[in-house]
C-alpha cells in the first residue's frame, strides 16, 4: 500500500535528528553524493536493485530534479506567500524524463548547482521569509522552512539508499 502524503512527510521529517539543521544537511549532500558516484563503476551506478526499483543513476536524476522543484516552490512561496504548491508524481517524471538513460555524473552537476543556488536564496532569507507558506495541493500549507526541513530528510533518505546499492 502507498504511503498518504502525511506519511511521507512523518517519515521523510523522520531521518532528521530533532535539532538538526536541515541547511547543514544540505550543504554536505553533494559532496557526499560526488564520494560515492567517483568510487562507482557505470555499470554499478546504472544497475537496479531489485525489479521496479531505482538505480543510483535514477536517484541522482530524481535529486535534480527535485531540487529544480524546491527552487521553484520557495521562489514562488517567496513571491506570492499563500500561493498553491503543484505535486509531482515522482515515477511518471522518471518514465517520461528517461532517468534510466540518465548520465548519473551530469545528473550530479545539475543537482550541484540547483543545490548551490537554492542554499545561497535560503541563506538569504530573513527570519520572517522562513515562515512564509504555500499550500502544497497534497501535504497542505508548507512554510518555507518545513520545506527546507523535508530537502534535508530526503537527500538522508536517498544517501542512504545509495549507501545500501553500493553494499550490495
Amino acid at each position: 500500500m502507498q504511503e498518504t502524503a502525511q506519511e511521507y512527510k512523518q517519515r521523510i521529517f523522520g531521518y532528521l535528528a530533532k535539532n538538526e539543521d536541515p541547511l547543514k544537511v544540505q550543504v554536505a549532500t553533494p559532496k557526499k553524493l560526488e564520494r560515492m558516484v567517483l568510487r562507482a563503476s557505470a555499470s554499478r551506478l546504472r544497475k537496479q536493485p531489485a525489479p521496479g526499483k531505482w538505480s543510483i543513476a535514477e536517484i541522482l536524476a530524481h535529486l535534480a530534479d527535485v531540487e529544480l522543484v524546491v527552487g521553484y516552490r520557495i521562489r514562488t512561496i517567496l513571491g506570492a506567500p499563500g500561493t498553491p504548491i503543484q505535486a509531482f508524481d515522482q515515477d511518471k517524471w522518471a518514465q517520461a524524463m528517461n532517468y534510466g538513460k540518465a548520465d548519473p555524473r551530469r545528473s550530479l552537476e545539475r543537482f550541484t548547482g540547483y543545490r548551490k543556488a537554492n542554499l545561497d536564496l535560503l541563506k538569504s532569507l530573513s527570519s520572517a521569509q522562513w515562515k512564509y507558506n504555500g499550500v502544497h495541493a497534497e501535504r497542505g500549507e508548507e512554510s518555507i522552512e518545513t520545506i527546507a526541513r523535508l530537502a534535508a530528510g530526503h537527500d538522508i533518505n536517498h544517501l542512504s539508499q545509495i549507501e545500501k546499492i553500493l553494499s550490495q
